[in-house]
C-alpha cells in the first residue's frame, strides 16, 4: 500500500489499465495536452500517444456516441465528461444506446464503456457545475453506477469498471480529488457491486456514498461524544444497489438515516428508503430519515452553498433526533 490522492489513484488506474490492454482508449475535452479539467489525465498523452489519448470537440453527445461505437467494435473506451452537469447533453447516447444495445442485440454486442464524471459541490462552482445527478442514471436499466469515496476504492473500482463488459458510470466527487489515503497495487481491483461498513455502531446506521461518507464519519465522531453509537455504510454501488447489505443493516440496527449530496426530492435516497421499507419494515424501530441537499440550484457563494448542501451539523442533528425515537 502507498499513500496517494484520490485524483492520483484514478490517474494510476487509467495508466495501468492502458498499459495492460491496448484496447483501452481515453476520450474527452482537454484530456490530452492539458491533462483534463482536474489534471487527472496529465501525462497520459506522453505515455500512450495521441491515438489513445484523444481530445474531442466540445460535444458530449458526440463524445459518448464515438465511445459507444468503439466499445461495440471491441475497444474499451473511457470517456471523461468535464463535469457531471454536462451529462444532460449526452443522455440520448447513454440512455438509448450504451444502456440498450446489449439488450437489443443480445450476446452479439457488449458495450464495455466507462464514463467518468466529476460531480457534486464543495468548490463553489455554481448551479451548472456542482450537481449530483446520479438518481437520473440509476433509473436506467443496463447502466452500472458506482461512486468511490477513498483513493483505494477509486483506483480499484475504476480498474474493475474498465474490465467490466457493461457500461459503467463512474462518479468522482470532485471535492475529494485532493483527499489522501492508502492505495492498492497495480494488480488490484475492487468490488463494484457491494457496500462496505466503514464504521461499526449499534444504535443508528447511516447509509451513504461519495463525499458524504466523510461527512457522515465526522458526524458519527460528534455523536459518539453524546454516547450515540453510529454505524456508517459506504454504498459504493448505486446501480445495482446492494440489497442484501442494506437489508441486513436495517434489520440489525433498526434506526437508519440515508445521507446524500443530491437534492432530496426523488433523489437516490428515496429509492434506498423505499427498498428498506420493502425488505426490512418490521425490523425498523423508527421511520427511516433522510439528509440531503435542499431542493434549489446550488449557489456560487460559499456561505450559500454550505447552506444548501448537507453538512456535519445536519447529520448530527438527524442522528440525535432518530436516537430519541
Amino acid at each position: 500500500m502507498s499513500e496517494v490522492t484520490f485524483a492520483q489513484a484514478i490517474h494510476d488506474a487509467l495508466s495501468e489499465e492502458m498499459a495492460a490492454d491496448h484496447r483501452v482508449v481515453l476520450f474527452g475535452e482537454d484530456v490530452a495536452e492539458y491533462g483534463g479539467a482536474f489534471k487527472v489525465t496529465k501525462g497520459l498523452l506522453a505515455q500512450f500517444g495521441p491515438r489513445r489519448v484523444i481530445n474531442t470537440p466540445i460535444s458530449e453527445n458526440s463524445i459518448v456516441g464515438l465511445a459507444v461505437g468503439a466499445a461495440m467494435l471491441g475497444m474499451r473506451p473511457v470517456v471523461e465528461l468535464m463535469f457531471m452537469d454536462f451529462v444532460t447533453l449526452a443522455m440520448d447516447q447513454i440512455v438509448n444506446h450504451a444502456a440498450k444495445f446489449h439488450y437489443v442485440y443480445g450476446q452479439d454486442v457488449h458495450v464495455p464503456l466507462v464514463i467518468r464524471m466529476p460531480a457534486g459541490g464543495g468548490r463553489c462552482y455554481g448551479p451548472t457545475h456542482s450537481q449530483s445527478l446520479e438518481a437520473w442514471l440509476m433509473h436506467v436499466p443496463g447502466l452500472r453506477v458506482v461512486v468511490p469515496s477513498i483513493p483505494r476504492d477509486a483506483k480499484g473500482m475504476l480498474k474493475s469498471a474498465i474490465r467490466c463488459p457493461d457500461p459503467v458510470v463512474f462518479i468522482e466527487p470532485k471535492a475529494l480529488y485532493s483527499l489522501r489515503g492508502e492505495c492498492c497495487t497495480a494488480e488490484c481491483s475492487a468490488d463494484i457491486e457491494h457496500a462496505c461498513v466503514v464504521r461499526e455502531g449499534n444504535e443508528v446506521a447511516i447509509l451513504t456514498y461519495g463525499r458524504m461518507v466523510h461527512t457522515a464519519l465526522a458526524a458519527a465522531t460528534e455523536a459518539e461524544k453524546l454516547a450515540i453509537s453510529t454505524m456508517i455504510v459506504d454504498l459504493r454501488s448505486l446501480a445495482p444497489l446492494d440489497v442484501a447489505a442494506i437489508t441486513a443493516v436495517a434489520e440489525k440496527v433498526g434506526k437508519v438515516i440515508v445521507v446524500e449530496e443530491d437534492s432530496k426530492t426523488m433523489g437516490a435516497g428515496a429509492e434506498i428508503v423505499s427498498l428498506i421499507v420493502e425488505t426490512a419494515f418490521y425490523s425498523l424501530s423508527a421511520p427511516v430519515s433522510r439528509v440531503a441537499a435542499r431542493d434549489v440550484p446550488i449557489p456560487c457563494s460559499k456561505v450559500l452553498e454550505d447552506a444548501v448542501l448537507p453538512g456535519v451539523r445536519d447529520v448530527v442533528d438527524a442522528i440525535v433526533a432518530i436516537s430519541k425515537l
